[in-house]
């Protein structure tokens, strides 16, 4: 017979886990795994007619709005930096490759080096690309540069070029043009910058913190790859993301706290495994 669960006990199952760093293969598998089903489900809808008909109209409902808010000056903003051209291929390029570099090698310093916070951030992550996911399913976006002449945006990768192009058979295969809203290269930028932020020291290193999704986010514009109100959603769904993680990862702990004390339990009532 288990004994009764002591006051302490209870208290205990309550702490914070202690901290066990994964196996790194299992966490690869993870993440390999969610990236796959993000891919997925992020293009299922890429080129088909019912997108594109919804990716327009979705894009001026998004038009309207700003400027009921006063905010639709992407045009104005990429028109400041287009005369500058080797500019705006490094921000093509940004745009195509410092995401994915940058949340890469963030988790690799949180999993080595900061495991207590790996978890939680990590989870912050799976939940976020979730619900940017659910965005993109049930609101494809038609971005800027796809815009029709009259709204005068340039398609920056197809006028200036880069290292990729939308246009290039295998990037044109995978890539739903229409996933925007919300911004992922925003979400995933400012996911660096609160993953990294509590643990860095250095006065600079914060400084460029702060910086890089600003950053991002001018980039997104310029290029006209995002409108300011995808950024805004995607600064939306990571503080509701990083929220949710926080009660699901503290949740989870407990879980684990009382599975590990009723194992301790069973093994002080059978020592040795006997009855």
């Amino acid at each position: 017979m288990r004994p009764a669960v002591t006051p302490l006990e209870t208290s205990e199952s309550d702490a914070p886990r202690p901290v066990e760093r994964s196996h790194w293969w299992r966490e690869v598998l993870i993440v390999a795994t969610f990236y796959l089903l993000y891919s997925v489900v992020r293009n299922v809808r890429g080129e088909k007619p019912v997108s594109k008909f919804q990716a327009t109209t979705n894009a001026h409902r998004i038009i309207s709005l700003e400027r009921h808010l006063s905010v639709f000056h992407e045009e104005t903003i990429q028109h400041w930096f287009l005369g500058d051209r080797e500019f705006i291929r490094l921000c093509d390029d940004y745009y195509g490759t410092a995401h994915f570099v940058a949340v890469i090698a963030v988790m690799l310093i949180l999993f080595f080096w900061f495991p207590s916070r790996y978890r939680l951030m990590r989870n912050t992550l799976a939940l976020t690309t979730g619900l940017a996911l659910i965005g993109f399913f049930f609101f494809p976006l038609l971005p800027p540069r796809l815009l029709p002449p009259q709204y005068h945006f340039v398609d920056t990768l197809r006028v200036y070029g880069g290292l990729w192009n939308f246009s290039s058979g295998p990037v044109n295969d995978v890539s739903n043009q229409y996933a925007a809203m919300p911004s992922l290269h925003t979400a995933w930028s400012a996911w660096c910058a609160v993953a990294l932020f509590p643990i860095v020291r250095a006065w600079w290193a914060r400084v460029l913190l702060i910086v890089y999704p600003i950053f991002t986010v001018f980039c997104i514009v310029i290029t006209a790859n995002h409108y300011f109100a995808d950024a805004a959603a995607g600064l939306l769904v990571l503080g509701v993301s990083y929220r949710l993680a926080r009660i699901l990862t503290a949740r989870l702990d407990r879980w684990y706290n009382r599975r590990d004390l009723a194992a301790l339990a069973d093994a002080a009532v059978t020592p040795n495994g006997q009855p």
